[in-house]
């Protein structure tokens, strides 16, 4: 994956980056706030030794610089910590005192520096005071020579003792950046982790590259499309309808060189929404001047009736039984040449019914009477049956709901078709998340165009198609079944 990949990660997943930074924030917020505020003391020592002449003063710069080495390791000796205690009554032992100190030698120098950091301003102080008198009397006291004389070691104080004015610590606006800095990189790395991770189709380009099949449209999600699922009335002017018509060009045109006249519309798992998608591709084929016959074979759960507000008792199962003749129970839809043929009563062998002769001389009857036969079938990982009509028609066209599907799934799906050579006409990526700006330039080109007249085949014979060929409709099927 390039970077675009990952960055396109982290704008999905942009909610773990808010989350974690604001994780960090709080984080960094609570610890200060809880944090009790210390204060440093600081004293400098400079030593030195007598010397004359040059060469002596370069040989007592060497052996002092090594001296003030072993002098820090003294400064954080238990017997300087016993000594201050001792002298001074601080309310901290010999172990809190010798902790406290923190020493600083400077490369090339002969000056010592000892910090001493305390929550106590004053105790701060006062202990470095007594540490700096005890210091100078235990150096002395090491490096006199039993023969009592001078030792070759002084140290002096030139710097301080003080304390600062201020808190060293805690430093809010420091951590603060730091708290937001590792929220953020730990936003992203979720992020990227959660992208990669996540198996579910999330946008049209993969669900081609995983089908291998022409994306021939992606459905806006819309809120009230659960509770009006077809593109009429109000809806017919929404973005979602405006999406079935251009995946109504796309289908038409996918090949021109053999049109597919046979439709099934399956999906790979149960509630992607392929029976709406089947039933307002009808809707939308019927709207251009199309014969359109709407078939529900999924004999399981059937849909379509329900949808479309049609009795849905008598139907399919019952034509392929030999009960009625197909012309009794097809139902003409809407002002449309839109006719439909309910999936009628529940049959204990859905997938033997399907697959039998009847259901093909029935198929083959509807061909030559319907300009474009819609096959809405079951779903293809659960049962067979969408396989066994996906192979009667002219092509598939796959449905796969946004967010929900695994590829894995998706791509079973595909091979169960194209192991029985199934022609995949495509796909389509339904309740897609759509941007802002393409649904707020779709509204706004709305509002300014009028509506346009439906449109209507361009082909001649198209043309001679009109409203006596949708009244004829039911009684051409009746001679057709016979």
């Amino acid at each position: 994956m390039d970077v675009l990949g990952y960055l396109r990660l982290v704008r999905r997943h942009w909610w773990i980056v808010l989350v974690t930074v604001m994780l960090g924030l709080g984080t960094a917020a609570l610890v200060t706030v809880r944090t009790a505020p210390r204060y440093e003391a600081s004293v400098t020592f400079f030593v030195t030794t007598p010397s004359q002449g040059v060469t002596d003063a370069y040989q007592g710069g060497l052996f002092l610089q090594q001296r003030v080495k072993s002098y820090g390791d003294l400064l954080t000796s238990d017997r300087l910590a016993q000594s201050v205690v001792a002298d001074a009554p601080l309310g901290l032992t010999a172990d809190q005192v010798r902790s406290r100190i923190h020493t600083t030698a400077t490369a090339g120098t002969v000056l010592l520096k000892a910090t001493i950091t305390d929550t106590d301003q004053t105790r701060a102080l006062k202990t470095t005071e007594t540490l700096a008198t005890k210091f100078t009397e235990l150096v002395r006291k090491v490096e006199t020579p039993p023969d009592g004389n001078a030792p070759p070691i002084k140290i002096e104080v030139v710097s301080g003792p003080r304390v600062t004015s201020s808190p060293v610590s805690p430093q809010p606006t420091r951590n603060l950046v730091l708290g937001g800095l590792l929220g953020l990189l730990a936003g992203v790395g979720l992020a990227v982790l959660r992208g990669v991770a996540d198996v579910r189709m999330r946008d049209g380009a993969g669900l081609q590259r995983v089908t291998g099949s022409p994306l021939l449209g992606e459905i806006p999600y819309e809120a009230g499309a659960r509770s009006a699922p077809l593109i009429v009335g109000d809806a017919a002017t929404s973005a979602r309808a405006e999406a079935v018509r251009k995946l109504r060009t796309n289908l038409r045109f996918v090949d021109v060189h053999e049109p597919a006249r046979v439709i099934a519309v399956t999906s790979a798992l149960q509630g992607e929404g392929k029976t709406t998608m089947a039933c307002n591709t009808a809707i939308a084929l019927a709207e251009a001047g199309w014969r359109v016959l709407l078939i529900d074979a999924d004999l399981r759960r059937p849909k379509v009736a329900d949808y479309l507000g049609l009795d849905g008792g008598v139907g399919l199962t019952d034509v392929l039984v030999g009960d009625v003749q197909v012309g009794d129970v097809v139902q003409r839809w809407g002002e449309k040449s839109l006719l439909v043929l309910p999936s009628g009563a529940t049959p204990p062998n859905p997938s033997e019914l399907l697959g039998s002769k009847s259901m093909a001389d029935l198929l083959v009857a509807l061909r030559d009477s319907a300009d474009i036969v819609v096959i809405d079938t079951a779903p293809l990982l659960a049962v067979t049956d969408g396989v066994v009509v996906a192979v009667q028609a002219d092509g598939a066209l796959l449905v796969t709901q946004q967010g929900r599907t695994s590829r894995s799934q998706v791509a079973a799906a595909a091979h169960a078709l194209s192991s029985v050579s199934v022609r995949l006409l495509g796909c389509v990526l339904n309740m897609a998340k759509v941007a802002k700006s393409d649904a707020y330039q779709y509204e706004a080109y709305k509002v300014a165009v009028p509506p346009a007249a439906p449109s209507v085949p361009a082909d001649r014979a198209g043309a001679r198609r009109g409203a006596k060929a949708v009244g004829d409709r039911t009684q051409e099927l009746t001679r057709l079944s016979r």
